[in-house]
Formats: structure tokens, sequence, C-alpha cells
């Protein structure tokens, strides 16, 4: 009999023949079809290819253990490992192997019914996006919202659309102003999770007194002024996604309650008994090195690898100054439309500024002084050079000059790059503004790689 994708399938692997009577019946209950195996070897013969579902393994068993199954198993099936000798290096080991989630007995079935539900869900979406993967389709979106064309960032759309597609919570580092908000937004709408809410918080503004409530919530009467129940962050980002920026600032004693929230997923609101399940993707922001704060003693260690089991490291804005021209131009267009004014034109000259400043506050500082730029420019005709310039500290500027060899290379790429883009492509009309020989022009093309037909009018890409 044929699959049908629209179920809910779950196969499970247990040596033990009551574990697998026990699952068989809860799961069936909960409209979930089932099919049990007594070996892992026996599961992975009567795998098909494309299975629409999960697979529930455990970890202890003779022959081939949990652990070499998912390995085996792989074809990007959800894999949900139970074990009664758990621990937190056994679930890092397990997530990085690829498992979609790491389960402790005892277990609630219930939260194990949610599991699958939504495992199956994502590798529903994943199989109906098979075709398209990491295709133009794909990033016909996303390229909307990372822009840039270096290699840098292509890399890290092509790293969100990959991790989009999985369950497992994410650290996304980078510095001040990188865009961390940005990505974490990508992760979520690339998702299975799209339809539930993104929920951002700002953990570093949260006074330290309020924290518990805010994530996690509270009854009526569970303190003085608390009149009404109030749902948490955790709660209202149920079947979503939830974004915990600067996360290195929690306060220790905190971050031992999001652990077993990690590890348990549920919450108890303050004045309550009651753990309420929680299907919830955690991504955790950072602008340090929270291998370094673990180390001088400001972030458990424990909580630092059960988060850290996918990673996305932001590029600073000065390790890709490819992009820093088509960004600014970005934020200039948006700025005159949003003010009703002519977007002025970015000069060659100008370019070069924008491209050789520092950026220390990345995307957020360019986009700032684009709109200051929109504005000012219109009222005084200031140029990039004097905005960049008037009232900004030595230390903003690059602090490493390039060669005098590598500034000239950087000027002739910019102009012929500026050139090819007026004339659409047309060699002789650059060679004749340029005065440049067929053949040198050709050789100068080549080496800064410049592609004659992306600058033609009908180019797509």
């Amino acid at each position: 009999m044929k699959d049908d994708p629209t179920k809910f399938q779950v196969i499970v692997v247990d040596d033990d023949p009551a574990i697998r009577e026990s699952l068989e019946q809860w799961l069936t209950l909960a409209e979930i079809e089932v099919k049990t195996y007594a070996s892992a070897h026996a599961a992975l013969m009567a795998i098909p290819e494309n299975y629409p579902g999960v697979i529930v393994s455990d970890v202890r068993m003779p022959a081939m253990d949990g652990m070499e199954f998912l390995r085996r198993a792989s074809r990007n099936i959800p894999f949900i490992l139970i074990t009664g000798h758990g621990g937190i290096a056994l679930a890092v080991e397990a997530m990085k192997a690829g498992a979609y989630d790491f389960v402790e007995k005892p277990y609630n079935p219930d939260r194990l019914v949610d599991m699958i539900k939504t495992a199956c869900k994502q590798r529903q979406y994943y199989l109906s996006n098979k075709k398209t993967e990491l295709s133009g389709q794909d990033f016909n979106g996303i390229e909307s919202k990372i822009i840039g064309q270096s290699a840098a960032v292509i890399s890290l759309r092509k790293r969100i659309i990959a991790l989009a597609k999985v369950n497992s919570d994410v650290v996304i580092s980078g510095e001040t102003g990188s865009g961390k908000e940005l990505v974490a937004q990508c992760l979520h709408e690339y998702s299975v999770r799209s339809e539930g809410a993104f929920v951002p918080i700002n953990v570093s503004a949260i006074p330290e007194n309020l924290i518990e409530s805010e994530l996690f919530g509270f009854e009526a009467g569970a303190f003085t002024g608390a009149t009404k129940s109030h749902s948490g962050k955790f709660e209202y980002a149920h079947r979503g996604t939830l974004l915990l920026d600067e996360i290195e600032s929690m306060p220790m004693y905190f971050q031992v309650k999001i652990l077993r929230v990690l590890q348990e997923r549920e919450v108890v609101r303050i004045g309550s008994h009651a753990a309420k399940r929680i299907d919830v993707r955690i991504v955790a922001a950072t602008k340090k090195d929270l291998k370094v704060a673990v180390q001088e003693g400001q972030f458990r260690e424990d909580l630092y690898y059960r988060l850290l089991v996918s990673e996305i490291k932001i590029p600073p804005l000065r390790e890709r100054q490819e992009d820093i021209v088509m960004l600014f131009k970005h934020f200039l267009n948006k700025a005159a439309t949003f003010n009703g004014l002519n977007c002025p034109e970015i000069s060659v000259e100008e370019g070069l500024v924008l491209e050789t400043y520092n950026w220390p506050g990345n995307i957020r500082e360019l986009k700032n002084t684009a709109e200051r730029y929109m504005l000012i420019h219109h009222v005084d005709n200031v140029s990039v050079q004097e905005l960049l310039q008037v009232g900004q500290p030595e230390s903003n500027m690059p602090t490493a000059e390039p060669s005098l060899s590598a500034r000239l290379e950087h000027v002739e790429k910019m102009l012929i790059d500026a050139e090819l883009k007026h004339h659409e492509g047309n060699i002789k009309m650059v060679m004749e503004v340029l005065d440049l020989p067929r053949r040198t022009l050709n050789q100068k093309m080549q080496k800064y790689q410049l592609r004659r037909e992306e600058y033609l009018p009908n180019y797509s890409g």
C-alpha cells in the first residue's frame, strides 16, 4: 500500500516488545499510523526512499544501536532517539549526528506525540520542496532580505535555507548591527513553522526581577499586581520560533531554568504547579563568543552545549566590501520612497569611500548613514565623504590601510564596473571611454571577475 503523505506516520524501533506495543497503542490513539520493528536492521530494509514520516528509535539495542541506526538511516527523515541512559553529552552527539530530537525516559507521551506530528509536517514540507531545494525559486525571496553578492553572503543564505528545513535550535553570532534578528526571521519564514508566531525578545532589556514572568508567564495572584493570568513568551511562541537576543546577558541563575525548558520542552508559570508543553524552536543570538563566556564563568557550559547544535556566524560588513554599495543604494532607495524624494546617484569616488570605511556599527550604521545622507543631501548637497568624516573618531576609520597597488586595483575595478553598467555591457563603448585596447580590457575584466553578460539588459542571472 502506498504511503499517504497527508497522514502522520512513524516507524518505531525497539528491541523490547512491551515498549513497542505500548507505543503503538498510544500513537494509534493519537491518529498516527505506526509500524514497529524489533531491530534497526529490519527497519533499514523496510524504510521507503521518500518515507513521509518520522523514525523513533531506542538508543540501547543489540547488533546495531540507535546512534548507528541514525547515521545509516539519513535520507533527511526526522529521527527521534529515546534512551534511559541520557546526558548532555549524548544529546549533543545525537543532535550533531542529525537527530531531530532526543528524549529521556521517563518521558511525557503527549510531548512525544506533539514532537512526532511537528516532525511529520517538517518531513512533508521537505519532500514537497525537494525538487527545488536551494534553487532560484527558494532564493528569490531570501535574496531580497539578505542582500549581497559576496561569497560570504551567498554562503550565509544557503546556510539559512538549509537550517530552516530542520528543527534544531540555532545560535546566531555576529557583531552589533550585523543583522542577527533578520537572519532569525528568515530561519522562521522559510521553515515549516512559518505559520506560527515569530517572537523576538531582547534578554538584556528585561529587568532581572521580571525575566521569569516575562518568559514563563504567571497565574493570577502569583504576586502583588498579578490580577489576571498572563502567558509568557515561550507559550506565545508555541509552534513557532522564539528569538532570545543577547542571550549572553541572561542571569546565571535563570540559565538553569532555560536549560530545563530546552530539555523538557515545557514551562511552568509563576504561581502554578502544572507544566505546559511547548513546541517551539529556540534561536539564541549573541554578539559575544559564548565559548569565551563559558571560560570566563559568565555562561553555563551545559546550556552552551545544549544550544550549540547548529550555528550561523554573520560576517561583519568590513569583510564583505563588495556588498556595501549595493546595500547603501538599497537603503537609499527605501528612504527616498518613504520621504517622497528623488534618489541621488552615488559616484564611483563615493562608492570607494563607502567600501573603505570600517563600519563598526555594521549594517545598522550603514542604514542610518543612508537615511541621513538622503535627507541632508537634499538640503545641503553634502557628499558621502563629508558625511562620514564629520564627527567621526579616528577609531571608526580603517585600522589597516591597504597597499597603494591594492587601492589602485580597487579603483580600477570600480571604474570598469561602473562603465560596464552605464553602457550595459557594450565593450566597444567601454573601450572608447576608458581608452583601453580590447585585449587589455578583456584581461582586466578577467582579473576582476567582471563578466560582460551580467551587464546586458536582458541578463537574468
